[in-house]
C-alpha cells in the first residue's frame, strides 16, 4: 500500500510491512548469510511476514543549540517473533550495538542529499521532494574484533515511486567478508500510523 500523499522522508513514522512482490528475497537472504546468519534464522525470515515501527522524531541536542533527529525502528516477525531494533541518531557519529541478529556492529547515520553520495545505486531513483529533503544514510558494518567477522552494509532511505504509488524504500549497497557484492532494493507498504 502506498504511503499518504502528505508523507516525506522528514517525519517515515508508521507501521510498514516489507513488500516481498517487489523487495529480491533472495538478495536479501544472500546478505544474511554473508553476515553470519544462519541457514534456519534465514529460512523463518525469508517466509516471515516482516513488520516495521518507526517511529521519527525530533530532542533537543545536549547543548540545546539544535535539533537532532533519531529514527527508532522496532521489526517483528511473523507470530509477534521480536527482529532487529534499529535506534538511529542522524548525526554522523558511530555508535557500537549488539545486535540480536548480526552481533556486534557499528553504525552511524545522517540525512545527506543525494547528490553528495559517490554510489549512483544509493543516489538514484528517489521522489523530487526526497532529493529536496535528502535520503537517511544508514551505514553499518560488523565490529570485526568482536564478531570474527567483516562486512559493510551502506543504505539510503526514501520514496521511490512505484507504478504510480510513493512507497517508503531502502536502496542497500552491501560488501561481504571476501568482498562480495549485493545491491538491492527492499520495498515496503504502509500499514499506518503508529499506536
Amino acid at each position: 500500500m502506498a504511503v499518504p500523499a502528505d508523507f516525506t522522508i522528514l517525519d517515515i513514522s508508521g507501521k510498514f510491512c516489507m513488500n516481498k512482490q517487489l523487495t529480491n528475497v533472495d538478495d536479501t537472504d544472500k546478505i544474511l548469510g554473508l553476515q553470519g546468519v544462519g541457514w534456519l534464522k534465514r529460512k523463518a525470515i525469508r517466509y516471515a511476514t516482516i513488520t516495521l515501527d518507526i517511529k521519527h522524531y525530533r530532542v533537543d541536542s545536549d547543548d540545546g543549540t539544535k535539533k537532532i533527529e533519531k529514527i527508532d525502528i522496532v521489526q517483528t516477525l511473523t507470530g509477534g517473533i521480536p527482529g532487529t531494533t534499529e535506534n538511529r541518531t542522524l548525526t554522523w557519529e558511530e555508535r557500537e550495538n549488539n545486535d540480536d541478529l548480526f552481533g556486534p556492529v557499528i553504525g552511524k547515520s545522517r540525512r545527506v542529499k543525494a547528490e553528495e553520495l559517490e554510489d549512483e545505486w544509493l543516489k538514484e531513483g528517489w521522489t523530487e521532494d526526497t532529493y529536496e529533503h535528502g535520503v537517511v544514510e544508514a551505514y553499518a558494518k560488523s565490529d570485526t574484533p568482536k564478531s570474527k567477522t567483516t562486512w559493510v552494509g551502506d543504505q539510503t532511505w526514501g520514496i521511490e515511486l512505484i507504478d504510480g504509488k510513493r512507497m517508503y524504500a531502502r536502496h542497500v549497497n552491501f560488501t561481504g567478508p571476501k568482498g562480495e557484492k549485493v545491491k538491492t532494493k527492499m520495498y515496503y507498504d504502509y500499514i499506518g500510523p503508529l499506536d
